[in-house]
């Protein structure tokens, strides 16, 4: 963890306000998805997980510094890759997400401080990249990814 005047800080799912808040940011962020045009496919389609918002919620949690209730219980960092995976998603999905992200920090009323926003959004932008590589309909996704954790200071 990050070192400020000499005291520890706290995780960015602390700072956050903890599981309550991711579950919002996963709430808030999947209704701006499917309020976006592109977007809606992959969020509104039929086949989704019941659970998805939580468990989205549960996943960023954990990648900021939470419990590991995401790996313990849902799954892998492979999974979730493998999931969207081959897709042959538009350039700008990327994009389009870490816009919804961002707008949904806001709705679910996450703390506005700079540095912290900068935290949440490089994760995501780092994130989005990294679910885009695997896009084409041929890619493969390495069965050793592990579980990103982020912390004040990027990927741990």
């Amino acid at each position: 963890m990050s070192e400020l005047a000499g005291e520890r800080r706290v995780s960015l799912f602390e700072h956050a306000g903890g599981a309550p808040a991711f579950q919002a940011l996963a709430a808030a962020l999947h209704e701006r998805c499917l309020a976006d045009p592109v977007l809606n496919h992959p969020f509104g389609h039929p086949g989704q997980h019941p659970e998805h918002v939580q468990r989205l919620g549960t996943y960023l949690a954990e990648v900021f510094g939470g419990p590991p209730a995401y790996s313990q219980t849902c799954g892998t960092h492979f999974g979730v890759l493998d999931l969207h995976a081959r897709m042959g998603a538009e350039d700008d999905l990327g994009e389009r997400f870490v816009r919804c992200f961002v707008l949904a920090c806001d709705d679910a009323g996450l703390p506005a401080d700079p540095e912290f926003r900068a935290a949440l959004r490089d994760y995501m932008t780092w994130a989005a990249a990294d679910v885009m590589q695997y896009s084409p309909p041929d890619s493969q996704v390495p069965a050793d990814v592990t579980m990103p954790h982020w912390t004040w200071d990027g990927p741990r």
